[in-house]
């Protein structure tokens, strides 16, 4: 064998469709990286541009092109690359996105120094329009909250995963399509019965926000699948009641719309309450990880709270009659609901003013 046909320490799998106009500079990220050791598996699911042409002319001999025969969409196409890779560690990155210069080294790092990880990211910062910006993820983690937020959203962003090659492959499929858009929400909730997900809390990805991305122009379909996957999550704990709690936890956590009304909110905050007792009762938490767990599940709450107030679907005084004894406001002051409150009143009498304005006209 050999030095060029030995398997490299880690496969990157990239699925790209219509990517020509943003893959070079992904390409290029990763070709930058400190650890050397790797293969990029370009898989191109019959794109209609030059992405194909574009892979093809990188400059560098462990880039490798694979093409679909016949488009099958992203969750096949990564499966063709999972496939393909030889790799000890396979790290996922979508055509969009950036990989800062020491992503893989100290992700492997984390996996040689932790045996019982099999799947890690890293915080991410949002380019937009060329202008970086925070993410809304929890800003500082431990595996055990990982775990938590897993059993709430999704905790994790696809392009700064990482996970053990063994342990994927003890998956069948590794991301299932029938879960388009969710396929990595689905992942994390399987992988994590073979051990434990972590994140690195350094900002080692820039995920790329544009309106071509898959998050804005399929959000139904997303949501569709994130409801199935919370809905097989919570069946154990809600039986009959697990797709109604998941499409609130979809909807009002994740997607962050306002609730409806008080009896919504009081169904959400009795759910969180169930979700994270049995959760303290079934993981190994210690003092900082239990503090972490509260404050961000508390964080979620305030947010629900806060654009339920804005939006005047709910008031203050439900806010604070519903809220589980466990939960403080997270970063939502009491100022700021009092704030979103007076945005909510506002709006609430400007709609009855053009509901009032209607009838007269009608008359």
């Amino acid at each position: 064998m050999t030095a060029a046909d030995a398997a490299p320490l880690v496969s990157v799998v990239v699925a790209a469709y219509n990517g020509a106009a943003l893959i070079e500079e992904t390409l290029a990220s990763v070709t930058a990286q400190t650890l050397t050791d790797f293969e990029l598996i370009v898989v191109d699911d019959c794109s209609t541009d030059d992405t194909r042409a574009v892979v093809s002319a990188w400059p560098d001999p462990r880039v490798r092109l694979v093409t679909m025969a016949k488009n099958g969409g992203p969750v096949r196409t990564r499966n063709r690359g999972f496939a393909e890779a030889r790799g000890r560690y396979i790290a996922a990155l979508d055509h969009d996105d950036i990989c800062r210069p020491d992503r893989f080294a100290r992700q492997v790092a984390y996996f040689e120094a932790h045996p019982d990880t099999v799947l890690l990211g890293t915080s991410a910062e949002i380019l937009c329009e060329g202008k970086v910006t925070p993410s809304r993820y929890a800003p500082t983690t431990t595996p055990a909250l990982v775990a938590w937020l897993t059993c709430i959203e999704n905790p994790l962003v696809w392009s700064s995963t990482m996970m053990r090659t063994d342990v994927a492959r003890r998956l069948d499929p590794i991301t299932r399509p029938d879960l388009l858009f969710a396929e990595d929400f689905d992942l994390y909730q399987r992988i994590r019965h073979f051990g434990a997900i972590a994140r690195l809390d350094a900002p080692l990805v820039l995920y790329r926000v544009h309106p071509g991305g898959v998050s804005k122009r399929f959000e139904d379909t997303m949501e569709a699948s994130a409801v199935r996957v919370l809905t097989e999550r919570y069946a154990r704990l809600f039986d009959d009641r697990a797709e109604t709690i998941a499409r609130l936890m979809v909807s009002h956590n994740m997607a962050k719309r306002p609730v409806a009304d008080r009896a919504t909110l009081a169904i959400l905050g009795s759910a969180l309450s169930v979700i994270q007792a049995d959760f303290l009762a079934t993981h190994r938490c210690d003092s900082h990880d239990i503090s972490l767990i509260r404050w961000e599940t508390a964080r979620r709450w305030g947010d629900i709270g806060r654009v339920g107030l804005r939006a005047g679907t709910i008031r203050l005084a439900d806010v604070l009659a519903v809220r589980p004894d466990h939960l403080g406001l997270g970063y939502a002051s009491l100022e700021a609901l009092l704030w979103s409150g007076l945005i909510g009143g506002a709006r609430r009498a400007r709609h009855r003013m053009e509901q009032s304005r209607m009838v007269q006209t009608a008359v």
